[in-house]
């Protein structure tokens, strides 16, 4: 590590620089009458002007550069020069005028040095600026004088500083025990004043602190990157990612430069090349990487105007159009942005595993590194060699002469649970060319490949070591189309292949039974599929195709009649994967947006699966599928509407539908409602019977019915215009408010909209009119935000707004209307095209009518007041958000209790919900665009 002070870069010749802004300072100091100098501590005022003008003046010019060029390095370097400048000059100004000494004494010299990542001379253009105060004894009156004056100045500026005022002595007792001090004085730049005193702190850290403490600062530095990804997300794949402290961000290549700097005193990544740590081509993935990573960084600054790290969704379209991006069959600007963005982050890992096997290898000759190994040894197994318990080959040049090793690496690896030491890795880095067309060809390597998917044994696991490794996508080049592709949603959380493979590992935890407690009939079900192969082949070509400019689930199923017979399926396997991967979302979309009670919903779902295989095998793909999407995409109620779905088409496959047709089920169900109401009068079990038609008794389960059941005896007995009743049920995550009043038209949207200012989301109504004029309103709603109303207070208050909004006590619309927020920030950037689609063919009695929108609250009331006006009657409604998109389906009869079939009557409903549609992000979208013009 060098004792010297390192030679300044020159900046550019239009910055300001210390000289220039030091005149600008002194010619205030001539500013009073005659010849007398103006006193240095009265004219603060002009001296923050000055410095704000020449601060401003500096990063204008910054900037025009950078947008001109889009250079990050150079950015992050001239702003550190420029900071330098006015920090110097200050230092000149303060030392030499405001608190001037003729002949100071030694106590009184300081030296002021720049720490982190302005120690570095990289600063993105807000970021902290972070001082040392160096002196050589303890502080002096003056000195604090000298430090008091130059913050105020400083954080007058605007700047964010970080400070800290220590003698050399207290920086190396601090240093010692605290890693942040260490790792902040690793990177110590000497600013200005005593040079001696710099040079001093600088050979005591190398001797007294590094010498002695690689292993500790290496084994810390790792642990503390592993603490910070788990804080923002551990996975380098997240939609949102943060660009400093994220994985495989910048705070990652600068924690590698760390290490590196430590245990090889090095000042510069090149350096690490004429040492053998890193090849040549590493070091410039690693520049590469880097020059990305600031350029994103200071172009996020820019946007944003301010210390912003986290691409989030309202940024990266602009991102990508300032950075110049453009658009490309299939996939748009910041979605190819964003990949380019995850695939840096990749490069990022791999350079971090390189650095961690390095400094392995070195451990065989200096201890200081042994913690790095977890065992001594080498051997031999299945033709690679084993050494500290971890796979590995003996030469760089293993897999270009042995290709099917590429895959055999991982297969041996997977079924004798050891890891892949990071030399493998390189060596496969370097020999991903072998991974061509004849490799994919080769049987052997088909074989191995289908066997690690469809290992017992962690497939997720083992694909995402290919996958990071490049040989996954390099192997199923469809796969390698959407490694990094972004979706760009507020409903996914990860990228499509981090998605897929998440999938993968759900489908093994869901058959080694870790999730029977949340999905206890696809745990049950996968268990007894004939065709497990398939059911994992599918898992990985299910959203294969996505970003091909056309259905996904279409053009996947051509890539799975491709694939599988490649790695060695059956015909009838293939048949079977294609068929899943082209029907993947046929159970969710019916679960989710039909009418599970309709047997016309349930007829056309069993006629499109067709088997009872197929069934088991589609719920084991949906479950996982969900589940992978991110958190808190599944759910109880999700998990109910599917395992009723299952047992409806089981039922119809089996036969036992058509041998208890619709009357007979009817007559079981009021007869198992008698029996379990065994204590009611007969007149009272009569009267009740004869309030609902055939569709109410088979709507819901008995114990529902029964519990319906005396609700509405109490409330005929009591004359109540209005009964109310709340329940939670825990094993779906979800309440149930049950309304029982006098039927009028518009009752249904008055609820909706009641229930939207009571803050509730409805995931599903049923609507009926019992035969005495009354209705009967049930629906399933949630907390907003997710979560039901779990406590009796929260189901009391809801009941309360509810009846006042029902009793008059509130106007609906008014209020909805304060309360719809304005769409701004993350959710402005998403576009939902509104849409209509009016079917009469998905159901025996009604119209169906699907409505897709942006969500916002209170949507629903204003889609069923809507409906209402055009005197339709709503019998059930399936509501479903995905992010901002709301998918919103509603039975419906006219005014006479039929479908409705006039063109003109159709037309009339579509402009009708249309409108109320009418996205408020897209008519902003089109004023702006106006105006603009």
């Amino acid at each position: 590590m060098p004792d010297t002070i390192a030679t300044p870069v020159a900046p550019p010749a239009d910055l300001p620089t210390r000289a220039g802004i030091g005149q600008r300072l002194d010619a205030l100091l001539k500013g009073g009458r005659g010849k007398d100098p103006v006193p240095a501590e009265s004219i603060r005022g002009p001296v923050l002007a000055t410095l704000k003008a020449m601060l401003e003046e500096g990063r204008q010019g910054i900037r025009a550069r950078f947008e001109s060029s889009h250079r990050g390095d150079a950015c992050v370097e001239e702003t550190a020069a420029l900071t330098d400048a006015i920090v110097q000059a200050l230092a000149d100004f303060t030392l030499g005028h405001v608190f001037p000494v003729a002949a100071p004494t030694k106590a009184e010299k300081l030296a002021i040095v720049a720490t982190g990542g302005y120690g570095r001379a990289e600063m993105a253009p807000y970021s902290d600026v972070d001082l040392l105060f160096l002196l050589p004894y303890k502080r002096t009156p003056r000195v604090e004088q000298v430090v008091e004056y130059m913050l105020y100045l400083l954080w007058d500026l605007g700047w964010k500083v970080g400070h800290a005022v220590r003698s050399v002595d207290d920086c190396i007792r601090q240093a010692d025990g605290d890693m942040t001090i260490r790792t902040s004085l690793l990177e110590a730049r000497y600013l200005w004043g005593e040079p001696r005193l710099f040079i001093e702190l600088r050979k005591r850290f190398a001797k007294e602190v590094v010498a002695s403490s690689a292993n500790a600062f290496i084994e810390a530095k790792l642990a503390e990157r592993d603490v910070r990804h788990r804080k923002v997300g551990d996975s380098r794949y997240v939609l949102e990612p943060n660009v400093k402290e994220g994985k495989g961000g910048l705070r990652d290549l600068q924690t590698l430069f760390w290490i590196a700097k430590y245990a090889y005193q090095v000042e510069a990544v090149p350096e690490l090349v004429a040492k053998g740590v890193l090849l040549a081509e590493e070091a410039q993935r690693f520049a590469k990487a880097q020059l990305f990573l600031w350029t994103t960084r200071c172009q996020l600054h820019y946007l944003t105007g301010r210390q912003e790290d986290r691409l989030t969704f309202d940024v990266q379209a602009e991102m990508a159009r300032r950075l110049g991006y453009t658009n490309h069959a299939g996939s748009s600007d910041v979605e190819r942005f964003m990949k380019h963005y995850f695939m840096v982050a990749k490069d990022v890992g791999d350079l971090t595993r390189i650095l961690c096997a390095t400094l392995e290898q070195e451990s065989r000759r200096a201890p200081r590194f042994a913690f790095l190994r977890r065992a001594f040894g080498r051997a031999e197994l299945e033709g690679f060699s084993l050494e500290a318990g971890r796979l590995n080959v003996r030469g760089t040049t293993h897999f270009r002469e042995k290709p099917v090793d590429l895959i055999r690496l991982f297969h041996v690896a997977q079924a004798h649970d050891l890891d892949i030491h990071p030399n493998a890795l390189r060596a496969i880095t370097r020999a991903l060319s072998a991974a061509g067309p004849k490799l994919r060809q080769d049987p052997e390597a088909n074989r191995l490949f289908l066997e690690i998917l469809t290992s017992r044994k962690d497939p997720e696991l083992a694909l995402r070591r290919m996958s990071e490794a490049g040989v996954l996508g390099r192997f199923v080049p469809d796969f390698g189309r959407i490694v990094g592709m972004m979706q760009f949603d507020m409903y996914h959380h990860f990228t499509v292949d981090e998605h897929t493979l998440f999938a993968i590992g759900i489908l093994h935890r869901v058959e080694t039974g870790e999730l029977k407690d949340e999905v206890p009939l696809a745990s049950e079900v996968i268990h007894t599929v004939n065709s497990r192969r398939a059911l994992y082949a599918a898992m990985l070509c299910h959203d294969i195709a996505k970003g091909r400019g056309g259905d996904h689930s279409i053009l996947g199923a051509k890539v799975a009649e491709k694939l599988c017979p490649r790695l060695g399926m059956t015909e009838e396997e293939t048949e079977t994967v294609a068929w899943l991967v082209r029907w993947h979302l046929a159970m969710s979309n019916t679960a989710f947006k039909r009418d599970l009670d309709d047997e016309q919903t349930i007829k056309a779902f069993t006629d499109l699966v067709q088997s009872p295989e197929r069934l088991k095998l589609l719920l084991c793909l949906t479950v996982a599928d969900i589940r992978a999407v991110g958190p808190g995409r599944w759910n109880g109620w999700k998990a109910t509407l599917l395992r009723q779905l299952y047992r409806r088409a089981e039922e119809r496959m089996s036969g036992r539908v058509e041998q208890e047709a619709t009357d007979g089920r009817v007559q079981a169900a009021r007869a198992e409602l008698a029996a379990l109401l065994s204590d009611w009068p007969a007149a009272d079990m009569e009267a009740h019977l004869a309030r609902g038609y055939p569709s109410y008794w088979l709507a819901f389960d008995t114990q529902t019915l029964a519990h319906q059941a005396r609700l509405i005896r109490e409330a005929e007995r009591e004359h109540a215009p209005l009964t109310l009743d709340t329940r939670l049920d825990k094993g779906r995550g979800v309440t149930e408010v049950t309304v029982y009043t006098p039927d009028h038209p518009g009752l249904f949207s008055r609820l909706a909209g009641a229930l939207a200012l009571a803050g509730a989301d409805i995931a599903d109504a049923r609507i009926f009119t019992m035969a005495n004029g009354m209705a009967l309103d049930v629906f399933t709603v949630t907390a907003a935000g997710g979560g039901a109303f779990d406590s009796a207070d929260k189901r009391a208050r809801l009941a309360a707004l509810v009846r006042n909004t029902l009793e008059g006590g509130v106007r609906l619309t008014d209020e909805l209307a304060r309360r719809r927020p304005t769409i701004t920030g993350r959710t402005r950037v998403f576009r939902v095209p509104p849409r209509v689609l009016v079917d009469n063919t998905l159901s025996g009695a009604h119209t169906v009518v699907e409505v897709n929108g942006r969500d916002r609250p209170g949507l629903l009331y204003d889609l069923t007041r809507a409906l209402t006006q055009q005197n339709l009657q709503i019998a059930s409604a399936k509501i479903s958000t995905y992010g901002s998109l709301a998918v919103d389906v509603f039975y419906v009869k006219d005014v006479f209790g039929l479908k409705v079939t006039h063109a003109r009557k159709l037309s009339d409903i579509r402009t009708a919900l249309l409108a109320v549609l009418d996205d408020p992000a897209a008519a902003e979208a089109k004023v702006a665009k106006k105006k603009a013009g």
